[in-house]
């Protein structure tokens, strides 16, 4: 760690400390990932952080989203965990053709939670460092317009950039089919849009 990031750190938990908030039990890495995620603005990177830590209580109060919570959209079988990858990162595979869009977005945002714990979980052995990252693949093979949920895929890309930032290691995307390039434009330009009002 340089000396500039030091002071972005000593200054972000001053942040933190005059919103109320405390760093009890994060580390360096953990808050690392938050100024990385803000540019390494110390102001940005604490509200950041203390948002990310009341949706935390809010969202999974018991520190995870347990299998029944879930139910729902597991019986699916649409997410494999396929181990690590070389460079020590879990990988995640997404099979669309096994996904329909929700009635209920709770349950939803819930399942995206869980997935991505799991995920980041599976890279360590005992205790989190906080800088764990992630590989996703979605497997778009078989797919038709049935499977395409805008708006999952959406809250899925925002979770990854408001509460699990510099997380995502890499995001391939397999098997494309020609539709589906024009509804990937628009999630992205979604996206862009909500990270330029930042």
């Amino acid at each position: 760690m340089d000396t500039n990031q030091e002071i972005a750190l000593i200054q972000m938990r001053k942040s933190i400390e005059k919103l109320g908030s405390s760093i009890e039990s994060y580390g360096d890495k953990t808050l690392m990932r938050f100024l990385i995620a803000r540019s390494m603005n110390p102001e940005k990177a604490a509200k950041m952080f203390c948002q990310w830590k009341k949706w935390r209580a809010e969202m999974v109060p018991l520190g995870y989203i347990t299998d029944s919570e879930v139910a729902d959209e597991a019986v699916a079988e649409k997410v494999y965990l396929q181990g690590l990858s070389k460079n020590g990162y879990p990988v995640s595979i997404i099979k669309l053709s096994k996904h329909f869009p929700s009635k209920y977005q709770v349950q939803l945002k819930k399942y995206v939670v869980h997935l991505l714990d799991k995920t980041i979980a599976s890279s360590f052995n005992g205790r989190e460092i906080g800088d764990e990252k992630l590989i996703g693949i979605l497997d778009l093979q078989n797919i038709t317009y049935s499977n395409v949920d805008v708006r999952g895929m959406i809250t899925g890309f925002q979770f990854l950039q408001a509460y699990y930032p510099e997380r995502l290691a890499t995001c391939y995307l397999l098997h494309m089919p020609q539709f589906f390039v024009t509804i990937w434009r628009f999630v992205v330009a979604s996206l862009t849009k909500q990270l330029n009002r930042r």
